[in-house]
């Protein structure tokens, strides 16, 4: 019940099974080699034709169709400024919606995942006048304030307006009168937020900017975030100082609490706010205990609010009217499971809104009028939705992303508000995205395999390409020179009659041919995510392939919970991760080793993030099976993880006790049989380094012994300076120690 699928070689020119020219952890992680050229963003304009981009210290035109430059709309060495703080350079830039203005950023500074602060700059594009956007020294301010850094300045609709945030209050300056205005004034770091996010609304939700302006300008709406009950974590910043540097922020783990959200709208007429008062809210111990991850507002000028509970179970749109800030019903959605958060999608013309849901048993698209019933489901069939795209309102299309055909695909396609079948865009088998135009009469079409780099290609609307991008015909070549090895596509069946995909790499050395080799598995397998696409993998393919030159087999395989085969596949896992993940992993393994060029005896697994909970679990509840794991950043026990993340998928530990204790790996220390490296960085913000000494605290519990490796400074990632070559030499040679070289493998001749 097993076949394989090797991609023809006569479709990949770039590939060689011949002389195989050695890959170095130099040549993937310093010197470049293999580096593969991206496109930068497109910030397209509104014409639908024009796009621009940062080049240096100047922003950019050209035509999206032909490549021509149009000039440059704006160059800092010609850019003066009065106010304080203009170098003449900046690192970032946005339009009005009108683009006869601009904001530019200044010495912009990462906060955590997705969020950042900056100085901006408000430039006239017609009179070239630059102003800096928010300065404490200036005596046209009202309620004074301290002046520091701005976060997420947005232009009103009409452009007269930029609001933004400062030390967690929310402001807005007037541009033609200069008059800036406190819009609230309590913010206070690690207490209260207005207007921005806190720490697990980013990085779950993917929320920073929590503020909007309405369609007329007239009100700003925006999210408060009271954490002053929700747990403090501290991480310790060592900078050559005496002593550590403490970084401390709230972080709400399971079961805690989470900071109290409500949603406020001022009105710019008159300056007061009003609390939108949201019907049925869920609360515990007297405080409330639910979530607001997204604010939208509708053509008709009511404020959308989505609102879930906390075990995000239900989710509903409300529609608050902004004068008194009463709500109503629009839609709602329940689950026995979970429901994954989607944006809302309103039709300009007011007539209602688009919505993904995966109430059919897949994820598809639904179009819903104003009173929130289903106008037409857009999409059917048993496959999955992957992206949405966008509306193009005026032609009555709508574009989006699906796998179609296999998980392991990703096609485009084109369908009508009216749910006519779509019509596939994309002819190219493999990962297929795109970036589309304003106008939707032309997109960028991004294109990969497992084994062919990224290309990138201008197309019209039908899906014809007119313009080439970026080929990547250099790594292509690096590929031939390097001898890569095709990767595999396989599947089996599990004990339990499941079939699970994967991809594989042998290595070709013919001195290799009659042995028994070790097998690395990779592995993430965490709720909807997916390792094993037909898509090009960065570089981590080389490392793979320098693995497989030097003798060892490299498999991926996803388990159950993973993406792309409809809800019940991906949620079956629901109150119990960890457990048929692994379980499919072991079997995954035991396959693999009745393979005859697999030594069944020298398995090992490696994983990031949540794959370093599974390959940690995987050599403790498999110690039969793997002989060796490599853990980066690992979870450890759900108890400590955060509580959107965890909740939704195992609710709190007090409803589901066994759901923890019979997944997490810490309590199963006792089990380690096998060689273990145990990775963290001390200032990872996300899987708290915690994890890690817990693990440790208990294997030494348990006398047993292990490895480990500790990146002081670096976050979740481990990346900066020489990490990253640090941490592949040290897992390079963990592999070579414990697995590849254990039975005394032959090396091949040079």
């Amino acid at each position: 019940m097993r076949r394989f699928c090797t991609l023809c070689l006569f479709l990949l020119p770039g590939l060689s099974l011949l002389a195989q020219k050695p890959i170095t952890l130099e040549d993937i992680w310093q010197k470049g080699t293999f580096a593969t050229k991206g496109i930068p963003g497109f910030n397209f304009q509104k014409d639908g034709v024009h796009f621009t981009r940062l080049e240096g210290n100047s922003i950019v035109q050209y035509d999206l169709r032909t490549g021509e430059k149009s000039g440059a709309l704006v160059d800092a060495a010609t850019l003066t400024s009065a106010d304080n703080g203009w170098k003449g350079s900046f690192d970032g830039y946005s339009f009005s919606p009108d683009e006869s203005k601009m904001l530019l950023t200044t010495n912009s500074t990462p906060l955590f995942r997705w969020s950042s602060e900056a100085d901006y700059f408000v430039l006239d594009l017609n009179t070239k006048n630059l102003t800096k956007l928010f300065d404490q020294n200036v005596v046209y301010i009202k309620d004074g304030a301290t002046a520091a850094k701005q976060r997420y300045a947005t232009f009103s609709a009409d452009g007269a307006k930029v609001a933004f945030v400062v030390k967690n209050d929310l402001y807005f300056k007037d541009l033609g009168s200069g008059l800036v205005t406190r819009v609230t004034t309590d913010g206070k770091q690690n207490e209260i937020i207005n207007g921005a996010s806190d720490w697990v609304y980013e990085e779950e939700f993917e929320l920073v900017r929590a503020f909007q302006w309405s369609p007329d300008g007239r009100y700003l709406a925006y999210l408060r975030f009271d954490e002053r009950a929700v747990p403090e974590m501290t991480m310790e910043m060592f900078r050559g100082q005496p002593y550590p540097v403490n970084v401390t922020f709230k972080y709400p783990k399971v079961g805690e609490n989470n900071a109290i959200v409500t949603a406020h709208i001022y009105d710019l007429n008159g300056g007061k706010t009003v609390q939108v008062n949201i019907p049925d809210r869920e609360s515990k111990n007297g405080r409330l205990d639910d979530y607001l991850p997204r604010l939208e507002w509708a053509p008709s000028g009511k404020l959308c609010l989505t609102w879930m509970n906390r075990h995000q179970s239900t989710q509903r749109l409300l529609l608050a009217d902004p004068k008194s800030g009463q709500c109503n019903l629009l839609y709602e959605e329940k689950s026995k499971y979970y429901l994954d958060l989607h944006d809302v999608t309103f039709l300009k013309d007011g007539s209602g809104f688009v919505l993904q849901s995966e109430k059919s048993g897949f994820n598809h698209l639904y179009r819903y009028d104003m009173s929130g019933q289903e106008v037409a489901a857009l999409t059917k069939g048993k496959w999955d939705v992957t992206a949405l795209y966008g509306i193009d309102e005026t032609n009555g299309k709508v574009y989006f992303q699906a796998a179609s055909k296999t998980p392991m695909a990703r096609e485009l396609f084109e369908t009508t508000l009216k749910g006519k079948k779509p019509r596939k865009i994309s002819k190219a088998v493999g990962s297929n995205g795109a970036q589309w135009s304003s106008t939707f009469d032309y997109f960028v079409h991004s294109f990969s395999t497992a084994n062919t780099p990224p290309q990138y290609n201008v197309c019209n609307r039908k899906g014809k390409a007119i313009r080439s991008l970026e080929q990547n015909t250099e790594v292509r070549g690096k590929q031939s020179e390097y001898g890569t090895i095709p990767v595999e596509f396989f599947d089996f069946k599990t004990s339990d009659q499941v079939e699970l995909n994967g991809w594989m790499i042998k290595p070709t050395n013919p001195a290799y041919k009659n042995q028994k080799l070790p097998v690395l598995m990779f592995v993430y397998g965490g709720p909807g995510s997916q390792q094993v696409t037909d898509a090009w993998k960065g570089a981590n393919y080389w490392w793979f392939q320098m693995l497989a030159q030097q003798g060892s087999v490299v498999a991926c395989v996803d388990n159950r919970g993973t993406g792309a085969r409809g809800e019940e596949f991906k949620k079956m896992t629901y109150k119990q991760l960890g457990h048929y993940e692994v379980k499919d992993q072991i079997e995954a393994a035991k396959y693999l080793g009745t393979l005859p060029y697999v030594d069944a005896g020298r398995i090992g697994i490696f994983g990031w993030s949540y794959g370093g909970y599974m390959s940690t679990n995987c050599l403790l509840k498999g110690n039969d099976v793997f002989e060796a794991a490599i853990a980066v950043a690992p979870v450890t026990n759900w108890k400590w993880y955060d509580s959107v993340y965890t909740e939704r998928y195992m609710q709190t530990h007090e409803e589901n006790k066994e759901g923890y204790e019979l997944n997490s790996p810490t309590n199963f220390a006792d089990q380690l049989k096998g060689s273990y490296l145990l990775v963290h960085g001390l200032a990872d913000d996300n899987v708290h380094f915690q994890h890690t000494a817990e693990m440790a605290n208990e294997l030494i519990a348990k006398n047993k012994q292990f490895d480990t490796m500790i990146y002081p400074n670096r976050n979740h990632g481990i990346g900066g300076g020489n990490a990253r070559i640090h941490l592949y030499t040290l897992m390079t040679k963990f592999l070579n120690e414990n697995l590849k070289n254990k039975k005394g493998a032959v090396a091949p001749k040079p």
